[in-house]
């Protein structure tokens, strides 16, 4: 049996060669991220707001710019399901009462949570935790002014993170004080960083 056919029918589907027309059928639960035909690389992408994540079973990119927040790359090697977060900060310590308004997503702008859900996303796809592949990136302190460095906090939680799971982190891109963006192919692992020009104080 090829690994396509273990997965679910709904993620066969995708697989078939996309065109700039219609964009492969999006996993239910991401149908609200919005995507792009991406003329550089010729498929389409999912554009990730802070806040979200998205997982994905074609041949298609998550694309997402980062200051000091962080995103996880991840993907199963085997069967090539995978995807990206953007979360905004490490920890949720709020029991679900802290407000941010609809600015994101009132669970997922959180490390810990956003790291759960990409991750059991793509078990549920038939992704196994021993075949997950990790590329981190992002945590820049993009304003020197601030007094509390969130893109350094980002990134002590999800080092440690990947340790305490066990997880093949097998590149990074953290910190310094760049802006980037990042696009990220689950089906292949590659990846592009693009570092912007530190902001002014």
């Amino acid at each position: 049996m090829t690994p396509q056919s273990k997965l679910p029918t709904h993620a066969r589907r995708t697989r078939s060669a996309p065109d700039n027309s219609t964009p492969p059928q999006a996993l239910p639960q991401f149908e609200h991220v919005s995507r792009y035909w991406d003329n550089e690389h010729k498929c389409f992408a999912a554009r990730l707001l802070p806040g979200e994540y998205y997982v994905t079973t074609a041949h298609e990119m998550c694309a997402t710019v980062l200051g000091s927040c962080v995103s996880a790359c991840i993907r199963d090697t085997r069967i090539g399901v995978g995807g990206m977060n953007h979360f905004m900060l490490p920890l949720d310590a709020s029991q679900g009462t802290s407000a941010w308004g609809a600015a994101a997503s009132a669970a997922t702008r959180y490390g810990n949570v956003a790291m759960e859900r990409l991750i059991n996303d793509i078990l549920k796809l038939g992704g196994r935790r021993e075949n997950l592949e990790l590329k981190l990136v992002g945590g820049g302190r993009v304003l020197a002014a601030m007094s509390t460095d969130i893109g350094a906090r980002n990134i002590e939680f999800v080092r440690q993170y990947v340790r305490d799971e066990g997880f093949n982190v097998v590149g990074e891109d953290l910190g310094d004080i760049y802006p980037r963006k990042v696009v990220y192919f689950p089906d292949t692992g590659k990846i592009r960083v693009k570092k912007f020009a530190a902001a002014k104080d």
